[in-house]
Protein backbone atom coordinates (compact mmCIF):
# COMPACT_ATOMS: atom_id res chain seq x y z
CA UNK A 1 0.00 0.00 0.00
CA UNK A 2 1.43 3.51 -1.07
CA UNK A 3 2.34 5.88 1.60
CA UNK A 4 0.15 8.64 2.20
CA UNK A 5 1.12 11.75 3.99
CA UNK A 6 -1.42 12.42 6.71
CA UNK A 7 -2.42 15.35 9.01
CA UNK A 8 -4.69 14.22 12.08
CA UNK A 9 -6.40 17.52 13.69
CA UNK A 10 -8.10 15.64 17.29
CA UNK A 11 -8.10 16.69 20.81
CA UNK A 12 -8.84 13.46 22.58
CA UNK A 13 -5.07 12.30 23.39
CA UNK A 14 -5.91 8.45 23.46
CA UNK A 15 -7.45 8.85 19.91
CA UNK A 16 -5.08 10.88 18.42
CA UNK A 17 -2.45 8.96 19.72
CA UNK A 18 -4.10 5.58 18.47
CA UNK A 19 -4.49 6.94 15.11
CA UNK A 20 -0.70 8.31 14.47
CA UNK A 21 0.55 4.91 16.39
CA UNK A 22 -1.41 2.80 13.50
CA UNK A 23 -0.91 5.01 10.69
CA UNK A 24 2.41 5.43 11.14
CA UNK A 25 2.66 1.76 12.29
CA UNK A 26 1.37 1.49 8.51
CA UNK A 27 4.34 3.35 6.35
CA UNK A 28 2.13 6.23 6.37
CA UNK A 29 4.06 9.80 7.37
CA UNK A 30 1.54 11.60 9.76
CA UNK A 31 1.25 14.66 11.61
CA UNK A 32 -0.77 15.84 14.23
CA UNK A 33 -2.60 18.73 16.14
CA UNK A 34 -4.71 19.15 19.19
CA UNK A 35 -6.56 22.61 18.25
CA UNK A 36 -8.41 24.10 15.52
CA UNK A 37 -5.97 26.74 14.79
CA UNK A 38 -3.04 24.32 15.29
CA UNK A 39 -4.31 22.34 12.62
CA UNK A 40 -5.77 24.73 10.13
CA UNK A 41 -2.01 26.93 10.04
CA UNK A 42 -0.43 23.28 9.33
CA UNK A 43 -2.91 22.43 6.73
CA UNK A 44 -2.26 25.32 4.54
CA UNK A 45 1.57 25.48 5.62
CA UNK A 46 1.98 21.94 4.85
CA UNK A 47 1.36 19.57 1.67
CA UNK A 48 -0.81 16.59 2.92
CA UNK A 49 -2.34 14.24 1.06
CA UNK A 50 -5.18 13.67 3.19
CA UNK A 51 -6.75 15.28 6.93
CA UNK A 52 -8.23 14.01 9.73
CA UNK A 53 -10.18 16.18 11.37
CA UNK A 54 -12.46 16.16 14.49
CA UNK A 55 -15.57 18.55 14.61
CA UNK A 56 -15.41 19.17 18.34
CA UNK A 57 -12.26 20.98 18.63
CA UNK A 58 -10.99 23.89 20.76
CA UNK A 59 -10.08 27.08 19.60
CA UNK A 60 -11.62 26.52 16.33
CA UNK A 61 -13.99 23.58 15.30
CA UNK A 62 -13.82 21.15 12.49
CA UNK A 63 -16.88 22.59 10.66
CA UNK A 64 -14.75 26.20 10.39
CA UNK A 65 -11.64 24.62 10.21
CA UNK A 66 -12.45 22.91 6.65
CA UNK A 67 -14.70 26.22 6.17
CA UNK A 68 -11.63 28.17 6.23
CA UNK A 69 -9.65 25.33 4.33
CA UNK A 70 -11.93 25.58 1.54
CA UNK A 71 -13.05 29.00 1.23
CA UNK A 72 -10.36 31.62 2.54
CA UNK A 73 -6.39 29.14 1.33
CA UNK A 74 -8.00 27.39 -1.30
CA UNK A 75 -6.68 23.80 -0.21
CA UNK A 76 -8.12 21.10 -1.46
CA UNK A 77 -6.75 18.27 0.31
CA UNK A 78 -9.66 15.49 1.11
CA UNK A 79 -11.16 15.80 4.38
CA UNK A 80 -11.89 12.89 6.83
CA UNK A 81 -14.68 14.06 9.24
CA UNK A 82 -14.53 12.58 12.68
CA UNK A 83 -18.01 13.06 14.57
CA UNK A 84 -19.76 11.39 17.98
CA UNK A 85 -22.64 12.48 16.12
CA UNK A 86 -24.18 10.26 13.51
CA UNK A 87 -27.73 12.41 12.29
CA UNK A 88 -27.38 13.52 8.71
CA UNK A 89 -27.93 16.99 9.40
CA UNK A 90 -24.56 17.24 10.99
CA UNK A 91 -23.36 14.90 8.00
CA UNK A 92 -24.77 17.45 5.18
CA UNK A 93 -22.97 20.50 7.11
CA UNK A 94 -19.71 18.87 7.26
CA UNK A 95 -20.26 18.20 3.08
CA UNK A 96 -21.79 21.34 3.10
CA UNK A 97 -18.65 23.52 4.30
CA UNK A 98 -16.18 21.20 2.03
CA UNK A 99 -15.66 17.69 3.77
CA UNK A 100 -15.38 14.67 1.40
CA UNK A 101 -15.91 11.95 4.06
CA UNK A 102 -17.79 11.28 7.36
CA UNK A 103 -16.93 8.49 9.62
CA UNK A 104 -18.66 8.25 13.37
CA UNK A 105 -16.97 7.52 16.69
CA UNK A 106 -16.11 5.01 17.80
CA UNK A 107 -14.66 3.71 14.67
CA UNK A 108 -11.90 0.62 13.57
CA UNK A 109 -8.81 2.19 12.65
CA UNK A 110 -8.43 0.07 9.80
CA UNK A 111 -11.16 1.58 8.30
CA UNK A 112 -9.94 4.72 8.94
CA UNK A 113 -7.10 3.80 6.69
CA UNK A 114 -9.32 2.64 4.36
CA UNK A 115 -10.84 5.79 3.77
CA UNK A 116 -8.25 7.87 3.75
CA UNK A 117 -6.25 5.91 0.99
CA UNK A 118 -9.62 5.88 -1.15
CA UNK A 119 -9.93 9.60 -0.48
CA UNK A 120 -6.03 10.00 -1.57
CA UNK A 121 -6.66 8.26 -4.64
CA UNK A 122 -9.63 9.52 -5.93
CA UNK A 123 -8.30 12.68 -5.61
CA UNK A 124 -4.61 12.60 -6.98
CA UNK A 125 -6.49 10.85 -10.10
CA UNK A 126 -8.68 13.28 -10.87
CA UNK A 127 -9.08 16.28 -13.13
CA UNK A 128 -10.07 19.04 -11.65
CA UNK A 129 -12.61 21.63 -13.61
CA UNK A 130 -11.46 24.91 -12.13
CA UNK A 131 -8.97 26.78 -14.27
CA UNK A 132 -5.98 27.75 -11.98
CA UNK A 133 -4.96 31.61 -12.63
CA UNK A 134 -2.04 33.90 -10.76
CA UNK A 135 -1.94 37.32 -12.04
CA UNK A 136 -1.50 36.78 -15.66
CA UNK A 137 -1.12 32.50 -15.69
CA UNK A 138 -3.63 30.60 -16.37
CA UNK A 139 -3.18 26.45 -16.28
CA UNK A 140 -6.23 24.34 -17.17
CA UNK A 141 -5.56 20.92 -15.41
CA UNK A 142 -8.21 19.52 -18.65
CA UNK A 143 -6.63 20.26 -21.03
CA UNK A 144 -2.68 20.87 -19.95
CA UNK A 145 -3.15 24.45 -21.75
CA UNK A 146 -0.88 27.13 -20.31
CA UNK A 147 -1.06 30.40 -20.89
CA UNK A 148 1.21 33.55 -19.79
CA UNK A 149 0.52 37.51 -20.78
CA UNK A 150 -1.79 35.79 -23.38
CA UNK A 151 0.95 33.84 -25.04
CA UNK A 152 0.60 29.72 -24.84
CA UNK A 153 3.55 28.31 -22.73
CA UNK A 154 4.69 24.70 -23.50
CA UNK A 155 6.17 22.69 -20.48
CA UNK A 156 7.12 19.07 -20.15
CA UNK A 157 5.04 17.13 -18.06
CA UNK A 158 7.04 17.60 -14.51
CA UNK A 159 7.39 20.95 -15.02
CA UNK A 160 3.44 21.36 -15.34
CA UNK A 161 3.01 19.39 -12.51
CA UNK A 162 5.56 21.94 -10.54
CA UNK A 163 3.45 24.87 -12.29
CA UNK A 164 0.54 23.24 -11.11
CA UNK A 165 1.36 22.60 -7.72
CA UNK A 166 2.28 26.13 -7.35
CA UNK A 167 -0.80 28.04 -8.71
CA UNK A 168 -2.06 25.67 -5.91
CA UNK A 169 -1.33 28.44 -3.54
CA UNK A 170 -0.41 31.83 -5.26
CA UNK A 171 1.90 33.53 -2.99
CA UNK A 172 2.87 30.66 -0.66
CA UNK A 173 6.33 29.32 0.05
CA UNK A 174 6.85 25.64 -1.09
CA UNK A 175 10.56 24.14 0.28
CA UNK A 176 12.27 21.80 -1.68
CA UNK A 177 10.78 18.58 -0.25
CA UNK A 178 7.18 19.35 -0.66
CA UNK A 179 7.59 20.37 -4.45
CA UNK A 180 9.70 16.87 -4.89
CA UNK A 181 7.07 14.89 -2.77
CA UNK A 182 4.15 16.71 -5.13
CA UNK A 183 5.81 16.42 -8.20
CA UNK A 184 7.96 13.08 -7.88
CA UNK A 185 6.25 11.49 -5.04
CA UNK A 186 9.10 11.51 -3.11
CA UNK A 187 12.37 13.03 -2.16
CA UNK A 188 15.02 12.88 -4.83
CA UNK A 189 18.92 11.99 -3.94
CA UNK A 190 19.96 15.70 -4.70
CA UNK A 191 18.43 18.94 -5.85
CA UNK A 192 20.03 18.78 -9.15
CA UNK A 193 16.37 17.52 -9.96
CA UNK A 194 14.46 19.99 -9.21
CA UNK A 195 16.39 22.74 -9.83
CA UNK A 196 16.65 21.66 -13.37
CA UNK A 197 12.58 21.68 -13.83
CA UNK A 198 12.41 24.57 -11.87
CA UNK A 199 15.40 26.27 -14.68
CA UNK A 200 13.30 24.67 -17.48
CA UNK A 201 9.76 26.17 -16.24
CA UNK A 202 11.35 29.64 -15.64
CA UNK A 203 13.09 29.86 -18.68
CA UNK A 204 9.83 28.96 -20.41
CA UNK A 205 7.54 31.66 -18.68
CA UNK A 206 10.19 34.48 -19.28
CA UNK A 207 9.96 33.47 -22.91
CA UNK A 208 6.28 33.50 -23.17
CA UNK A 209 5.56 36.51 -20.79
CA UNK A 210 8.50 38.88 -20.36
CA UNK A 211 9.58 37.77 -17.05
CA UNK A 212 9.62 35.52 -13.76
CA UNK A 213 6.83 35.07 -12.11
CA UNK A 214 8.73 32.60 -9.68
CA UNK A 215 10.72 33.87 -6.53
CA UNK A 216 13.18 32.05 -5.21
CA UNK A 217 13.34 32.26 -1.25
CA UNK A 218 16.75 31.69 -0.08
CA UNK A 219 16.79 28.74 2.60
CA UNK A 220 13.04 28.00 2.29
CA UNK A 221 12.11 27.09 -1.23
CA UNK A 222 10.08 29.02 -3.93
CA UNK A 223 7.00 30.65 -4.86
CA UNK A 224 5.02 31.59 -6.80
CA UNK A 225 3.89 35.36 -7.42
CA UNK A 226 0.70 37.21 -8.67
CA UNK A 227 2.47 40.41 -9.62
CA UNK A 228 5.85 40.95 -11.41
CA UNK A 229 8.90 42.16 -8.84
CA UNK A 230 9.63 45.51 -9.58
CA UNK A 231 12.58 46.31 -11.27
Amino acid sequence: MASVRILIIEDDRSIATNLYDFLTGRGHTVDAAADGVTGLHLAITHAFDAIVLDIGLPGMDGIKVCSKLRSEAHVDTPVLMLTARDTLQDKLKGFEHGADDYLVKPFALKEVEARLTALHKRSSGRVTEKVLTAGELTLDPRTLLIQFAGAEVKLPPKCIRLLELMMSQPGRVFSRAELEHGVWGDSQETSDTLRSHMHLLRRALVEAGGHDPIETVHGLGYRLLERARPV
